[in-house]
């Protein structure tokens, strides 16, 4: 069985801005980092003994959160995907959610020109787990090691929506209303658990924008979703 944990990179300041970011390269800003830090110390307690394979988006944000918990592991760096990245919003990106919503209504990608379009978002998604998966079982076969992905919000929600039937991530999770809470504890790590814990437990763990699958990976690979135990703590840009 092969243990995929999914980690959203750290905060930067168009985070801290509410302005919206998808394929534009920013880095992390100084509390992103400290996110980072964080959640590779408790990474580190969590896989004490292990050496996990930290694998990431090519993008900035995602390349040294993954850097940082890579160094804190004592794991190689990671090794990139651009098919991790975060998905494109097109000619959105740069805007506020204040301006966004002034200029298009509802926050609905789809209809903002030059976006990446929902179906192709969560088939590049799907396609990148099981490309990372399928490498890390090939290069340390026959030990089976866990992953580590450090990507993007929006990417990681449709990996739990395919996972999960789409019963997953909760109403609202994604919603940019709340953004503005979620941003600082981008990058709080918590321990991979067989059975989805509650909504009410996941707060009081203060997980917030992280999300986890548990998966065996041939399942995966074949695209069972109902083999997938999934827990879901957020998502965002």
């Amino acid at each position: 069985m092969t243990t995929l944990l999914l980690v959203r990179h750290g905060e930067t300041d168009w985070n801290a801005a509410r302005r919206i970011q998808g394929s534009t390269d920013i880095p992390l800003n100084d509390t992103g980092r400290e996110q980072a830090r964080a959640t590779a110390a408790s990474l580190a307690a969590q896989f004490a003994g292990q050496s996990p394979v930290v694998v990431s988006s090519d993008l900035a944000r995602a390349r040294e959160t993954a850097e940082i918990i890579a160094e804190a592991l004592g794991v190689p760096g990671p090794h990139l995907y651009p098919q991790l990245r975060e998905r494109s919003y097109g000619v959105a990106e740069g805007m506020t959610i204040e301006e966004y919503l002034e200029k298009f209504g509802a926050f609905d990608r789809e209809n903002v020109p030059e976006a990446e379009t929902t179906p192709h978002l969560r088939a590049r998604a799907v396609s990148a787990a099981r490309r990372v998966v399928r490498d890390a079982r090939r290069h340390h076969a026959p030990q089976d090691v866990p992953v580590i992905a450090v990507a993007h919000g929006a990417l990681i929600g449709q990996l739990i929506r395919h996972a999960s039937g789409d019963t997953l991530p909760l109403a609202g999770s994604g919603s940019p209303t709340r953004r503005r809470t979620r941003s600082s504890s981008s990058a709080t790590a918590s321990a991979c658990s067989p059975t989805p814990p509650s909504p009410s437990t996941e707060s009081r763990a203060g997980c917030r924008a992280i999300a986890e699958i548990c998966m065996i990976a041939d399942a995966w690979a074949r695209g069972i979703r109902g083999s997938a135990d999934v827990r879901c703590c957020a998502g965002d840009a």
